[in-house]
């Protein structure tokens, strides 16, 4: 249940904090934070059904609830070796979908441009590898540079590069995923970790409880 409710909290807090990243991936990936959620409340379910199935003292409720356990263990196991081998691929889809988020950028409030604006905002950074990214869009030819690039709020920096931040952000968002996907291994390898141990404990039990060898309290 506890580790039910770790995977819960960072499926939230990915929601939260990781959403404009994770949208410039594509939007299969928008989904990412939700498939935590949903494998965090499954756990605390079963994590639920575990201690319902240990006051009863039912060897095969506890089979049952280990079982489950080992299949969501597995299912982690191999998205986690998904997401390393591919981590090349998903470096190279995110800059191929922000420079095409730069040259479709408008300033009506679509969901990408939503994502670049707060990126290169949050970021103190413009365009995918530098602020010249900007010179072959749309946009640049009709207004100038988005106000999102300033160095400082409130700026209109119209084609003023001096008004703008000259660093890409290709390079600082991939620093920052790492970072935050570092956070998320090893809470993930600290879940991993408990449910083993969950698996065992369950298994032991049941064969106890087989063996006539479990006191009813």
């Amino acid at each position: 249940m506890i580790t039910g409710v770790i995977l819960l909290a960072v499926g939230i807090w990915g929601k939260v904090s990781l959403e404009n990243y994770f949208s410039l991936l594509n939007e299969k990936a928008t989904n990412v934070p939700f498939v935590l959620i949903g494998t965090g409340t499954v756990i605390i379910l079963l994590g639920t059904f575990g201690c319902f199935a240990t006051c009863r003292a039912s060897a095969w409720m506890l089979k049952l609830y280990a079982m489950f356990l080992t299949l969501i263990f597995l299912v982690e196991l191999v998205a986690a070796i998904v997401g390393f081998v591919f981590r090349h691929e998903i470096k190279n889809s995110f800059k191929s979908n922000y420079e095409n988020a730069l040259k479709e950028y408008n300033s009506t409030g679509d969901y990408r441009s939503e994502a670049v604006d707060k990126i290169q905002s949050t970021l103190h950074c413009c365009g995918v590898t530098n602020y010249r990214d900007w010179k072959g869009t749309n946009y640049y030819s009709e207004t100038g540079f988005p106000k999102s690039c300033c160095k400082l709020e409130g700026c209109y920096p119209q084609r003023d590069a001096d008004k703008v931040n000259e660093e890409g952000c290709f390079i600082k968002v991939m620093t920052t995923i790492e970072s935050e996907m570092g956070v998320v291994a090893g809470i993930s390898f600290g879940v991993a970790c408990f449910q083993l141990i969950g698996i065992f404990l369950a298994y032991c039990l049941s064969r106890a409880i087989t063996n006539n060898q479990y006191e009813i309290v």
